[in-house]
């Protein structure tokens, strides 16, 4: 009987511990308390086609700017340069056109895509310097429809950014962390750049992930999280247990029956 009984002790540990489930890895197994990492201060974010900007434009003059800001939504500028303010209500921003493009009141027709934030504000303050409009012109722009989509084991979905930084980690985090079936050697970046798609490959088990140039993701960067193996339904789940136990059910039931 003391035979039997630990047989079928041995078992059911077996049974639990297959149906058991645990994330197996660390992040940043090679970073150490105590130690210095250099980090990347200087990030821009680099506009895109399809991009919607926010483009402010201020001096110590405000009359001066108006011209500028016909898409703040509360007025307009008609083609004879009158000022309208009644029931005006415009689409925020200015949406990077197909060929990398924005239609800039005054300036006209701007090429931005491929350019970083600063470089875009250079490009509107010289112009309006050059045409003599305003002397000291100050440029404030901001992505309004920053976002990035993550696939695959990890929490699923396209979320928005409050601003234009945001890091693959902390991308992750946002979207509720790997699933227990995630590869962490083999997380994705899936990016657009030139006209054509390129993908970065990360292991976050290292360090070596700040160093990668999708460290910092950009506009519309897809994430995708490569699984250990194929994501089951909770009926395939049930099935494979059922099956599990009765196996070991009727392994156990030969050798009690053998031990007699």
């Amino acid at each position: 009987m003391k035979k039997q009984a630990f047989l079928l002790s041995l078992f059911a540990l077996i049974l639990m511990a297959s149906c058991s489930s645990s994330k197996d890895y660390v992040y940043l197994q090679d970073m150490y308390v105590g130690e210095r990492y250099p980090i990347e201060q200087k990030h821009e974010a680099v506009v895109h086609c399809d991009d919607r900007l926010s483009i402010v434009v201020s001096c110590k003059s405000p009359e001066l700017a108006i011209p500028f800001n016909i898409q703040g939504g509360s007025y307009e500028v008609s083609a004879d340069g009158r000022i309208n303010t009644a029931g005006v209500t415009k689409e925020k921003g200015y949406r990077v056109d197909a060929e990398g493009f924005i239609d800039f009141p005054i300036l006209g027709k701007i090429e931005v895509a491929g350019k970083k934030v600063s470089e875009v504000k250079n490009i509107i303050q010289n112009k309006i310097i050059s045409g003599s409009y305003i002397k000291d012109p100050i440029v404030a722009i901001e992505f309004l429809n920053f976002k990035y989509t993550v696939l695959g084991a990890a929490g699923s979905g396209t979320y928005s950014v409050d601003g234009d930084r945001i890091t693959l980690l902390e991308a992750i985090a946002k979207a509720g962390d790997l699933a227990d079936n995630a590869k962490i050697d083999r997380v994705l970046v899936i990016r657009e750049e030139l006209g054509e798609r390129r993908v970065y490959e990360h292991d976050l088990r290292n360090k070596s992930v700040f160093e990668s140039p999708a460290f910092y993701l950009q506009q519309n960067d897809i994430v995708y999280v490569e699984p250990k193996y194929k994501k089951k339904d909770k009926e395939d789940k049930t099935l494979q247990y059922t099956s599990l136990l009765l196996s070991i059910a009727t392994a156990a039931c030969s050798i009690i029956y053998c031990v007699k």
